[in-house]
């Protein structure tokens, strides 16, 4: 056989080899997409789920359902799609609690962070927000931890959960302040934020979306927010970095995450209309309203980015002692 006749052969294969991942491309969405948030409805998470969900059914003819499956942090979602088809039509709306922290927090884990996903976008991140009942003396930072410290493991500080980051925001916040204050884990933000506002538990931190509302219509003190700087949505509240706690950020993040082993032509249409999605003005100016800032990029920028954040919280869990009960 000639070598031209060995080389035509040679892409020939290669041609059927590469067909059936593009065709499995191409016929993406064969069916509706769910994509499954593991937190209640009205956080960010459940809000960016139902954005790629308005936008992307269109675009795509086929129906986009939003699941909310909340509980123990997020992980009882996050399973779901751990251990579903690997095929892109469901979805994680991931978040740093379960695809970053709860790993170090609980001792068994229904799902692998890494080993059990493919990455396909980082949407958007948003600092957190240390509020407080207006009822508290304390009118910044330094007050708080002096507040603390004279009543020891007398505040306390509620959460939407075990493992999210508002958790670990308060956990660094005990181990950088060298204060105790007591976590108090609701079943979700909606839970957590009446007894702040009547009274019955100290401060709380809160994602700035979610937060800003009810601290501009003066229902609750905004002392300082974890960014490292502070944030275009919200200029006049300071970081805690500069107010005594350098260093201190914990943000939280947004993510979307397929099964291990979608076929990576999946993941790549996924990806490209997500980042388009994200960069419509409309869209845009919604996440702007709403104290997030958009990220996006490559499945590679997700990946690599949560292999830091998995460092990072492992650290602070360890130094705080914080677990998952």
């Amino acid at each position: 056989m000639r070598f031209g006749t060995v080389a035509a052969v040679a892409v020939l294969a290669a041609s059927f080899l590469s067909a059936p991942a593009t065709a499995q491309a191409q016929g993406y969405p064969a069916k509706p997409i769910r994509i499954v948030v593991g937190f209640p409805t009205g956080g960010a998470p459940d809000t960016l789920a139902r954005i790629v969900s308005e936008k992307i059914s269109p675009a795509w003819g086929q129906p986009v359902v939003v699941d909310n499956k909340p509980g123990a942090g997020g992980n009882i979602g996050a399973e779901a799609v751990a251990h579903a088809p690997a095929d892109g039509h469901t979805l994680a709306l991931g978040t740093v609690g379960t695809h970053s922290i709860n790993g170090a927090l609980y001792s068994k884990m229904p799902y692998d962070m890494v080993k059990d996903f493919a990455p396909v976008i980082l949407i958007a991140s948003t600092p957190n927000v240390l509020v407080v009942n207006p009822g508290v003396p304390a009118k910044n930072v330094a007050e708080l931890i002096a507040l603390a410290k004279a009543r020891p493991g007398g505040l306390t500080f509620g959460t939407p959960g075990i493992g999210t980051s508002p958790h670990v925001a308060g956990e660094m916040f005990n181990t950088m302040a060298g204060v105790k204050i007591t976590h108090v884990p609701y079943k979700g933000r909606a839970m957590a934020i009446p007894d702040l506002l009547g009274g019955h538990i100290t401060m709380m931190f809160d994602n700035l979306p979610s937060a800003l509302p009810v601290v501009r219509e003066g229902k609750l003190r905004a002392l300082g927010i974890t960014s490292a700087k502070r944030s275009a949505s919200a200029p006049d509240i300071p970081t805690l970095a500069e107010q005594g706690l350098p260093g201190f950020e914990a943000d939280s993040w947004f993510a979307v995450f397929a099964p291990a082993n979608t076929p990576k032509e999946v993941v790549a249409k996924l990806n490209a209309e997500l980042n388009r999605i994200f960069t419509l003005p409309e869209v845009q100016a919604k996440l702007k309203t709403l104290g997030l800032d958009p990220v996006l990029g490559t499945p590679e920028k997700l990946a690599a980015y949560q292999r830091q954040e998995i460092a990072k919280w492992a650290r602070v869990v360890k130094e705080s002692g914080a677990k998952a009960e």
